[in-house]
C-alpha cells in the first residue's frame, strides 16, 4: 500500500468516518423486544446485589431486561469511569428492555436514543437450571448503534446457558479522549468490564456459574474482547472467549474502507494522542474550545445529548480504542504475540466473504455500481507498485462483477490475513478452535435497497446463534440444521472449553505446527475442515509488503 501511517489531525476524523459500517451487526429495528407477561407467562423475582428485579417466566425461559449494572454516566460523570448502582427498595420491573445508549439512525439500523442512563443488561436463562449453568456474556458489534436487547438469546438458553447481553456507551460517549481525562478513549471498554464484574457478583442468583463465564462478541464486540484479553482490569472476569469476525490484528490498506481513506497500521487501535485529536476536531463546532482543557471538558459535559448528536458523523468517528493508558496499557497485538494475556481457551473465526458487506453497502446494494475503473483505482490506491501483481492474482474475468472482485481482494488481504495472524498468536499459548462461516446463501437481515450477492457476509453468522426473525423466516431446512449445530457447538465450548460434544461434528484444535492448521468450515451442506490459507491466498499476500 502507499501509506500505512496514520493521518494528521485534520485528516484523522474524516478518515475514521470510513469505519461507520464496521461491525454492522445490529438488526434494523428491535424486532426481538418481547412484551410483558401474557398467555403462558408469569412473573419471577430474583435478588441481585443492589435489589430485587421482576422478570418474565415461560415454560422454557426466564427473561430479565434493563437491569442497571452501573450508575448513569450523566453530567460530571459523562466520560468518567462507570460508578456503582445505587441500591433500590422494593422490586424493580425488568420485564421490558431498558433505554438504548445515545445513538443516531444509520442506513442499516433505524433506531435512535438520547438517554445516557443506559448502562443496563439483560439476562436470559432456562426456566429450570440443574446445578450451575455456564454463563455467556454477549458484547454486541458496531460501536455506534445497537444495544443488548436486540439480541434474543432464547435459543442459546435452550442449551442450558445463562446469557447476558449488554448495553455500553457508543460512539463519542464511549470513545471520547481529552488531555488529562482519565480513561480517555476507553469508556466503552470500562463499561463492559463493569458488566462482567456485575456478572461475577450476580450470576448465581439467576442459576449461572460465576466461575465459568464465556465472553463472546462479533466484529467491534470481538475486537473489544481482544482488548479485554490484554487489559489488567479484565483479569479474572472470564474463563473463555469467542471472537467472531474480530479485527484485533487487522490493518487497513489505503482506500479499502472507501475512497480517500488513508491506510492505518491497525484497524481498531489508536494512540491516545490520536484519539484526542479526533475528539478535538469532531467537537470543534460545539462552542466549547478553550485554552484550559478542564474548562473545555466542563462545557462539553454540560451540553445536551441532542446537540452533540447533531454534529455530522460524530458517532461514527469513534470506532477505535485508545491504548497507552490505564485500561489498555499496551498495543493488544503486541501483547498477544508476546503471550501477555490470560491463557484461556478461545473459539475464533471469520466469514468467508467478510468484505462484501462493506463494498455492497457503499456501492452496488445502494445503486452505485462499482466499476472496472473503480477496481483499477482501488488497486492502485491500496497497493501502489504491486497493484498489477494483485490484478493478475484477482483478474476481473474470474468474478461476476468488479464489486465481487474487490471484495475478494480485501477479504483476503485484510480480513483473512488479520484472522490468520490472530490465530497464529493465540494458538502459541492457548487451546484455539478456528472456524469459517461459509453459508453463501445466508439471509441478509440489514434493510438495504439494492440487489447484491453478499455471500457469507460480515456478521452473517449472528442470526444462526440469536433469534432474528427477518433472517430465520427465510432459513431452509439445511440452514436450520446449521443453526442448531452452531448453537450446540458454542454452548459446548462455553461449558467445557471445547466445541465438541455428543452428536456434534468433530472439531479439532488449531495447531501452528500442522501443515494445514485445522479450521472448521460451517455451511449448511458441509461442516468439515477447510484449508483457510489456501482458500484466501495467504501465501501470495504474505509475499507482498
Amino acid at each position: 500500500m502507499r501509506s500505512r501511517r496514520g493521518p494528521g489531525r485534520k485528516a484523522g476524523a474524516a478518515a475514521v468516518v470510513a469505519l461507520l459500517c464496521a461491525g454492522a451487526a445490529a438488526p434494523a429495528a428491535p424486532a426481538d423486544v418481547r412484551p410483558g407477561p401474557g398467555a403462558g407467562q408469569d412473573h419471577v423475582t430474583v435478588r441481585t446485589d443492589t435489589g430485587r428485579v421482576r422478570g418474565v417466566r415461560t415454560t422454557r425461559h426466564r427473561l430479565f431486561q434493563g437491569i442497571p449494572y452501573a450508575g448513569p454516566p450523566k453530567g460530571a460523570y459523562r466520560w468518567a469511569a462507570p460508578r456503582p448502582v445505587a441500591p433500590w427498595r422494593g422490586v424493580r420491573d425488568a420485564t421490558r428492555p431498558g433505554p438504548l445508549c445515545p445513538q443516531v439512525p444509520s442506513p442499516y439500523a433505524q433506531v435512535s436514543s438520547e438517554e445516557e442512563d443506559c448502562l443496563v443488561l439483560n439476562v436470559t436463562a432456562p426456566a429450570r437450571v440443574r446445578g450451575r449453568a455456564p454463563v455467556l456474556v454477549w458484547i454486541h458489534g458496531d460501536g455506534s448503534v445497537g444495544g443488548g436487547s436486540f439480541f434474543d438469546a432464547r435459543r442459546l438458553a435452550d442449551r442450558d446457558l445463562v446469557v447476558v447481553t449488554v448495553n455500553y456507551r457508543l460512539g463519542i460517549f464511549g470513545g471520547f479522549a481529552h488531555p488529562g481525562l482519565r480513561g480517555s478513549g476507553t469508556f466503552a471498554l470500562q463499561d463492559q468490564q463493569a458488566a462482567l464484574r456485575w456478572v461475577r457478583r450476580n450470576a448465581g442468583a439467576f442459576g449461572g456459574d460465576a466461575g465459568n463465564v464465556t465472553v463472546a462478541g462479533s466484529s467491534y464486540g470481538a475486537s473489544a474482547i481482544t482488548a479485554h484479553l490484554t487489559s489488567p482490569g479484565a483479569r479474572g472476569l472470564f474463563h473463555r472467549a469467542v471472537l467472531a469476525s474480530g479485527e484485533g490484528m487487522m490493518d487497513m490498506p489505503a482506500g479499502t474502507m472507501g475512497p480517500g481513506v488513508p491506510g492505518y497500521p491497525w484497524f481498531v487501535w489508536r494512540r491516545g494522542r490520536e484519539m484526542e485529536d479526533i475528539s478535538a476536531e469532531m467537537t470543534s463546532s460545539l462552542g466549547c474550545a478553550a485554552d484550559d482543557p478542564a474548562r473545555t471538558l466542563r462545557c462539553l459535559r454540560a451540553l445536551p445529548v441532542k446537540k452533540i448528536l447533531e454534529v455530522p458523523f460524530i458517532m461514527n468517528a469513534f470506532q477505535a480504542f485508545a491504548y497507552g493508558n490505564e485500561t489498555l496499557p499496551e498495543l493488544p497485538p503486541r501483547a498477544l504475540r508476546a503471550g501477555r494475556f490470560p491463557h484461556v481457551p478461545v473459539l475464533s473465526g471469520a466469514t468467508r466473504d467478510e468484505h462484501r458487506t462493506f463494498v455492497g453497502m457503499q456501492y452496488d446494494a445502494v445503486g452505485k455500481p462499482f466499476t472496472r475503473a473503480d477496481y483499477g483505482r482501488s488497486l492502485a490506491t491500496a497497493f501502489g507498485g504491486d497493484a498489477e501483481r494483485v490484478r493478475a492474482r484477482y483478474p476481473l474475468s474470474q468474478f461476476p462483477s468488479p464489486a465481487i472482485a474487490w471484495s475478494a481482494v480485501v477479504t483476503d488481504r485484510m480480513w483473512a490475513r488479520g484472522t490468520h495472524a490472530q490465530h497464529t498468536a493465540l494458538a502459541r499459548r492457548v487451546p484455539l478452535y478456528a472456524y469459517e462461516f461459509a453459508d453463501r446463501d445466508a439471509p441478509m437481515y440489514l434493510p438495504l435497497p439494492g440487489r447484491f450477492d453478499f455471500g457469507a457476509y460480515h456478521a452473517g453468522d449472528t442470526p444462526y446463534l440469536f433469534e432474528e426473525a427477518a433472517a430465520q423466516q427465510r432459513f431452509t431446512a439445511a440452514q436450520r440444521w446449521l443453526s442448531a449445530t452452531m448453537t450446540g457447538q458454542w454452548a459446548a465450548f462455553a461449558r467445557t472449553g471445547t466445541p465438541n460434544g455428543s452428536r456434534l461434528p468433530v472439531w479439532r484444535p488449531y495447531r501452528n505446527a500442522d501443515a494445514r492448521p485445522y479450521t472448521q468450515s460451517l455451511a449448511p451442506d458441509r461442516i468439515a475442515p477447510v484449508d483457510y490459507a489456501e482458500e484466501h491466498a495467504l501465501e501470495f499476500w504474505h509475499r507482498l509488503p
